[in-house]
């Protein structure tokens, strides 16, 4: 898969997926999340907001071919050594990586099946509780989690819209959240 995805084009393919990942990323560092909505402005909170943001990419391309799938297992193997490099910046060692990517690995796939299940059923209630239950488990009620599964609901609009042909070319548009209660 690398092969094809990096072969000749290496140099322009990477500068799809690394200007792909950018918009992800940016996405999921939108301020009014952590200032009007309460997400943790926290190392995990920010894993919360980026593996969301990474779901709705990868919800968006599902079903889609050649190319397209191609790019999402890319982003995702990006995600995943961006996780790694994060967790030894916050001083985590050789020893202790390993462990804690499995969890957070296995974090990310809980909560994309639970949004993914929550989406296919047209299930607001259930997408705003997997929200809550994910982003704060620390809060008995979230208020704000119903905003964000509103900004969840329009970003699948949103990324839908798009032409496949867009987004593998290097453009993913994700909606801005809007600030206040």
């Amino acid at each position: 898969m690398f092969q094809r995805l990096f072969g000749r084009e290496r140099h322009a393919n990477r500068a799809i997926t690394d200007a792909l990942y950018a918009q992800i990323v940016a996405a999921a560092r939108q301020t009014v999340f952590y200032s009007h909505w309460n997400v943790p402005d926290t190392p995990l909170g920010r894993f919360e907001m980026i593996s969301l943001h990474m779901f709705l990419f990868q919800h968006r391309l599902r079903g889609e071919g050649g190319g397209a799938q191609e790019i999402a297992q890319v982003l995702i193997d990006e995600f995943f050594l961006d996780v790694d490099h994060s967790l030894r910046e916050l001083g985590i060692g050789d020893v202790g990586v390993p462990k804690r990517m499995k969890k957070l690995a296995k974090m990310f796939y809980g909560r994309t099946a639970a949004y993914d299940d929550a989406l296919e059923r047209n299930d607001r209630d259930g997408l705003t509780a997997a929200l809550a239950r994910n982003v704060r488990p620390d809060a008995g009620t979230w208020a704000e989690a119903s905003q964000l599964a509103d900004y969840v609901a329009d970003a699948c609009r949103q990324l839908a819209a798009q032409p496949s042909e867009s987004i593998v070319s290097g453009t993913a548009v994700f909606p801005l959240a809007k600030g206040g209660a």
